[in-house]
């Protein structure tokens, strides 16, 4: 039986990353990671996976918007990229570009999103700015974190896989609220990711 293999791909600190290497180790997450892919340099998610003995590339937007060339190019681009490592599924661990079909088609079904938010709730980067807004406006009361499939340019949106809600409370600041966000979106994440790679393994 062979063992699923995933790209990750980041564009910052990676602790979503971190968490999907740990479950790796533990056993939780039965997986092989074979690729991690940064469109930033600096992103510490490379420095994490270089710890964990991951190979790592780096596939920057500015040499193709500096060069004139589509977008579409860059995302066809890092396609064949990936294609070197055969994953069965490409995660967005805090990846913040949005793909096009140029990516997307290599990968149908086949492309895993953590949104910090509900489906339909606040999309885009500043989801957990605008639950806290909502919530001084007295609109919401809670939000949550989704992980779903991206099936194509829409942004966070796509079969909901899973999801989690997070209370807000009186007191939550960006950083509070943000903490206990990122704490579920690291279980969540592992434990959709182990439901994928686990029902893939049994229809082989």
């Amino acid at each position: 039986m062979t063992i699923p293999t995933l790209a990750i791909l980041v564009s910052g600190s990676g602790s979503n990353l971190q968490a999907i290497i740990d479950a790796v180790e533990s056993g939780r997450l039965k997986a092989h990671i074979a690729v991690v892919v940064s469109n930033r340099k600096a992103a510490y998610g490379l420095e994490r996976a270089e710890a964990a003995g991951i190979p790592t590339r780096y596939h920057p937007l500015k040499p193709y918007r500096d060069a004139g060339k589509e977008r579409s190019e860059y995302d066809a681009d890092l396609a064949t990229l990936l294609a070197e490592y055969s994953p069965d599924w490409v995660v967005l661990a805090g990846w913040m570009h949005i793909f096009s079909d140029a990516f997307l088609q290599h990968y149908p079904q086949r492309v895993v999103n953590l949104h910090p938010a509900l489906p339909g709730q606040f999309p885009g980067a500043h989801a957990i700015d605008d639950a806290l807004a909502a919530y001084e406006r007295g609109e919401v009361d809670h939000t949550g974190v989704m992980v779903h499939l991206v099936p194509d340019e829409r942004v966070d949106e796509g079969p909901v896989l899973a999801t989690r809600t997070v209370p807000i409370l009186p007191d939550d600041t960006h950083d509070t609220l943000a903490a206990r966000i990122h704490a579920v979106e690291h279980d969540l994440l592992v434990a959709t990711l182990s439901q994928l790679t686990e029902s893939g393994r049994a229809q082989e």
